[in-house]
Parts: C-alpha cells; structure tokens; sequence
C-alpha cells in the first residue's frame, strides 16, 4: 500500500512553468507505476503523464507532450511534473496516482491505477 501527497500548485501566467511533486509513502516504491491527471471544473478527468516502474518508461497525453515532464526519484520516493509554457486550459486540479501491474495500453486509464493523492490546484491566468 502506498500513500500520495501532491504539492507545488499554484497561481501562475501563461507562458509560465510550473513543477508538482508527489511523496510517496509505504513500501516498494520502484515498484509502482506513477501517473498524473488532472481534472477542471465541469471536464473529465484527463491523463496527464505516466511513468512505469523500475526502467521509468513514460507516456504523455496528447495535449501536454512537448510541454510536460515526468520523472521519479526511487531515492526520494517522489515523481515529479515540471509544466513549462504552461496555457489557461492547463487549469485544474492535478492528481497523482499509483498502481501496479500496469500495461503500456491501459496507462492513461485511471481505474488502472489503486492509490490516488488528494490533489494540489494549478491556476493559469493572467
């Protein structure tokens, strides 16, 4: 079992970066795939980014890629997201999410992942 802590939201001007962290508690942490979504008001949750476990494969959704990164630490037990050239459509809430035995094609499915964080809110706004 694992439990997940967000942080980093904020309140930052298109064209702006951003960086979330995730703290991972529990055992076995390299052994976990990490996924990011986010969620805005009125939307669907949206995959973000995924990173597997152990070699650290990662995978972006359509609308980030070029712009997001995803990385882990298996020494800190974090995975973090830098936002770079950041637009107001990239408001919302930011989750992270852990699961294991996950395939390539079911990464950006969220009921594919067991553990979620409480989330951290980033405003993109001028």
């Amino acid at each position: 079992q694992v439990q997940l802590a967000e942080s980093g939201g904020a309140l930052v001007r298109p064209g702006g970066s951003l960086r979330l962290s995730c703290a991972a508690s529990g055992d076995n942490f390299r052994a976990y795939t990490f996924g990011w979504f986010r969620q805005a008001p009125g939307n669907e949750r949206e995959f973000v980014a995924s990173i597997k476990r152990y070699g650290g494969a990662t995978v972006y959704g359509d609308s980030v890629k070029g712009r997001f990164t995803i990385t882990r630490d298996n020494a800190k037990n974090t995975v973090a997201l830098q936002m770079n050239s950041l637009k107001t459509d990239d408001t919302a809430v930011y989750y992270c999410a852990a699961g294991m035995g996950l395939i390539t094609s079911t990464l950006h499915v969220g009921s594919a992942y067991n553990y979620w964080g409480q989330g951290t809110q980033v405003t993109v706004s001028s």
